[in-house]
């Protein structure tokens, strides 16, 4: 009960926060042009692991072209990092197709991933003066994960054989998960309307504890998470399709790509190295075998051979 409190009283201030940062995103409408450019990189990211590995993977790329780099990480859900480039607070970012086309865009899902980036490359360059760079092959779709044992016991294969037992059960998610449209507003849009025993709004490290010491029926996972092989869980399919795809890709304000040359060139040769089984190992190097970040990001470079093994 103390663990659900404190929960709670969490992810009120965190989505409060999110939420009106979103709104005056929305509302300002600004493009990233309209704000100066700083004499350093500003390299940001979301606030879960995967995160800051691909951030560590950018800012350790290009501080080896010389370039200067300051890191921005852990700022929060999607509207915060969104906000930090409009504002020019932060001048790149990994950010995920999906998450771009239904969040920030709110335009409808596609299941076709070029369809997707090119919508969203499209709409962020008019819009405001973002270009997203080569995306990855990756497709970090968002998940409903439980336990092996509570697949069995509720008959769960797919997220249609979920609704009708999420009365009984308790989900464990990001605050934003509670409003975003592929969150559950979408989930209830796509497969019906129902009611959960409880939502618990955490932070990411939380979720996998949660669930497999039984705080947590089901958490909102992603495809490239290494604990859902590892902890041999199962993730629900999405029979409706209601996820679109979410590859990723750097997204960085027009003026600091014409200013710093090399950004787009050696962020794009990082691109096809991402995959979703690579990504699954990197996750789990940290979120499970508790490495740094900054550690697992410069083996992976130096094994790709993205950087000499003496840097």
């Amino acid at each position: 009960m103390k663990f659900t409190r404190i929960v709670w009283k969490r992810s009120i201030l965190w989505f409060a926060i999110a939420s009106l940062t979103f709104c005056t995103v929305v509302a300002c409408q600004l493009r990233s042009g309209d704000r100066p450019t700083a004499n350093v990189i500003r390299v940001g990211s979301k606030d879960f692991t995967e995160q800051f590995i691909l951030g560590e993977l950018y800012v350790q790329l290009l501080e080896a072209q010389g370039l200067p780099v300051e890191r921005k990480f852990n700022l929060g859900g999607t509207p915060i990092a969104q906000a930090g480039l409009m504002k020019g607070e932060i001048d790149l970012y990994p950010e995920y197709t999906g998450t771009a086309l239904l969040t920030i865009l709110k335009q409808p899902s596609n299941r076709n991933a070029q369809q997707v980036y090119n919508a969203v490359a499209k709409a962020y360059e008019q819009d405001y003066n973002l270009i997203w760079l080569k995306p990855a092959p990756m497709n970090n779709t968002q998940a409903l994960v439980v336990t092996a044992t509570t697949a069995q016991k509720y008959g769960l294969k797919t997220i249609s054989d979920f609704i009708p037992q999420a009365h009984q059960l308790r989900m464990m998610g990001p605050p934003e998960f509670a409003a975003r449209e592929d969150g559950l507003p979408g989930l209830k849009k796509i497969y019906g309307d129902f009611e959960l025993k409880a939502y618990l709004a955490t932070d990411p490290g939380l979720r996998y504890p949660a669930l497999t010491s039984g705080q947590a029926d089901v958490v909102v996972g992603f495809a490239t998470d290494g604990e859902i092989a590892a902890l041999d869980l199962v993730a629900l399919e999405d029979d409706r399709g209601l996820f679109p795809p979410y590859q990723v890709a750097p997204v960085v304000r027009q003026p600091v790509l014409a200013t710093y040359t090399k950004i787009k060139g050696t962020l794009n040769a990082l691109a096809p190295k991402l995959t979703d089984e690579t990504m699954r190992h990197l996750n789990y190097e940290v979120s499970g075998q508790r490495q740094e970040p900054r550690v697992v990001a410069r083996q992976f470079l130096q094994e790709t051979g993205l950087l000499p093994s003496s840097a």
